[in-house]
């Protein structure tokens, strides 16, 4: 027998009187934000989702507030169809996919900002982005009254920002983070992939590779700024178009930093022809640094490579 279509709602309505009827029963509820363009690190969320509650909903959203006057709203890639059958595929029990109308109707006001935390790294290069961001996904905590909700790691700044956003708002949903889901190769899956000619996908996975022999320098003791510096130079001389930031920071805070004594990140978003790929890997703190300045350390002692980390 054909599988049962996905349960799909489109109104905040429906989706409460979805969510009520579970709570009656004693169930637990897991939300998955996305954008629609569903591949595998989505449904790595998905995944964790359906492990973490008994009730999963998957909002589908290409939200127009976090996209700035030039970047790609219009081009998008949206296939709800598709998208629809990969969720059912994994078990997930509503999908909830409102037109912008719905999100935001006539005479909406209202803008979530949080300061410091996206005033820095993607919110100078995209200004009002994380607002866009903010906004939307505080109105979907709201509506669908999760226990969970899950954002991936490759969006690391996002990631942060919405913690920050529910916690400041006492919106009691757990935000769940999961690790980055790459390709074989090193290249962190994001539909933005697909913008990328065959050249620029071979030259893609060097992002990753710079990031983790930048995160090992400093590990071993490199000056923060020089590692970062010579991490920049080698990804605009390896034919990148242009990169808007690389950057090691405090991993909650996302201060700079200088040094290695608290669990901290590498940041990086370069252009590359029609897309924007940015990435991210955690740098740990060791008491086995040798001094700053020591010279390049012992290669491969850092995972590579890999569909997840």
């Amino acid at each position: 027998m054909p599988a049962k279509p996905l349960a799909t709602v489109r109104t905040a309505a429906a989706l409460r009187r979805a969510v009520a009827q579970w709570r009656k029963r004693g169930d637990t509820v897991a939300l998955v934000p996305t954008m629609g363009a569903l591949h595998a690190g989505h449904m790595a969320l998905v995944t964790r989702a359906r492990r973490l509650a008994k009730r999963t909903v998957v909002s589908l959203f290409v939200n127009p507030a976090q996209f700035g006057p030039h970047e790609d709203f219009a081009k998008y890639p949206r296939d709800e169809a598709a998208d629809r059958a990969k969720l059912r595929e994994a078990g997930v029990d509503l999908l909830f996919a409102p037109d912008v109308a719905e999100i935001y109707p006539p005479g909406f006001a209202t803008a979530v900002a949080v300061s410091g935390l996206a005033d820095t790294l993607d919110g100078v290069h995209r200004p009002g982005h994380f607002t866009g961001v903010a906004t939307v996904v505080a109105k979907l905590l709201i509506v669908a009254q999760a226990d969970f909700a899950c954002f991936g790691e490759k969006d690391y700044q996002q990631l942060q920002i919405v913690k920050r956003m529910a916690a400041d708002l006492d919106i009691p949903t757990r935000i769940v983070g999961v690790p980055t889901v790459r390709e074989r190769d090193g290249l962190a899956l994001s539909s933005r992939n697909g913008y990328l000619s065959q050249d620029e996908r071979a030259l893609a996975p060097t992002l990753h590779r710079v990031l983790l022999d930048t995160a090992e320098h400093i590990e071993h003791g490199a000056n923060i700024d020089d590692a970062v510096a010579r991490a920049t130079s080698e990804l605009t001389m390896s034919g990148f178009d242009g990169v808007d930031y690389f950057a090691a920071v405090d991993a909650e805070t996302l201060e700079p930093l200088d040094r290695l004594d608290r669990p901290a990140r590498l940041l990086v978003a370069v252009q590359l022809g029609r897309a924007r790929l940015i990435d991210n890997e955690p740098l740990k703190p060791t008491s086995r640094a040798p001094a700053a300045g020591s010279g390049r350390p012992r290669s491969g002692t850092r995972p590579r490579g890999g569909s997840s980390r």
